[in-house]
């Protein structure tokens, strides 16, 4: 299995914190996890030749995992729209964190994708409320990260195809934090924690819910569908188009 992992890569470059936190950039520290299974892992970032999402890289990706956050309406609108055809054509998305207001998320979710937010290092606990999935498997009922950025509902997004996790902070508010989509042949897996001040990649449950994830959303060897006009497969009678 060939896996991207895409990262704006920005704050890693202004940011000391972040610097110090990451030093191989987020996008770095997420590969090395993946790269202990059974997967090829490539990275790619927003300031390459079309942000690394070349055609040819594309279409011989089958999980893309993506991170941004201060540079979404950098991304090229052309870009997207690639990577949209590709998810519908079969190849697996996991959106991270501040990926959930990315041009390719709100595109494929049709909503705004908005949400509350704050920042104050506080407590997330996610509670696994799906304990039969794929996705969840050895993370337990629960797992807590010790400082986090927090999100609130309401999330606008669809109604999720499968609600994985439900994150609860220390200061009251709860999150739907892991969700599953279904899109053409394509499979999306979003993933709440992740926030670039905090450590959060380096966390044993928050690894193993991303390589679940990668994994559940691999393409699916089915039947590719046409569309569009086509002949009978049976005979019409005369009397039938009476």
């Amino acid at each position: 299995m060939n896996v991207l992992v895409w990262n704006e890569n920005r704050h890693e470059k202004t940011n000391q914190v972040v610097a110090e936190n990451y030093p191989k950039g987020i996008h770095g520290a997420i590969a090395e996890f993946l790269q202990r299974e059974d997967v090829v892992v490539k990275t790619a970032t927003l300031d390459e030749p079309e942000h690394g999402l070349t055609d040819e890289r594309l279409n011989k990706t089958d999980v893309l995992v993506w991170w941004g956050h201060k540079a979404h309406g950098d991304v090229n609108d052309e870009i997207v729209e690639r990577v949209q055809q590709r998810v519908l054509e079969g190849m697996g998305l996991v959106v991270l964190h501040s990926g959930h207001f990315s041009k390719i998320f709100k595109k494929l979710m049709g909503t705004s994708c908005d949400l509350k937010w704050r920042e104050a290092g506080e407590k997330e606990r996610l509670w696994v409320v799906d304990p039969s999935h794929p996705i969840a498997k050895g993370v337990g009922q629960y797992f807590e990260i010790e400082q986090e950025e927090m999100y609130g509902e309401h999330f606008d997004i669809p109604t999720p195809d499968e609600l994985i996790f439900v994150s609860w902070f220390a200061g009251g508010e709860v999150f739907r934090s892991g969700c599953t989509f279904k899109r053409g042949k394509g499979k999306i897996f979003y993933f709440r924690p992740g926030h670039e001040t905090y450590k959060t990649y380096y966390n044993e449950n928050v690894q193993r819910v991303i390589k679940n994830a990668v994994k559940w959303a691999k393409p699916s060897e089915t039947e590719t569908h046409t569309y569009g006009n086509v002949q009978a497969l049976e005979k019409i009678s005369a009397k039938a188009n009476a």
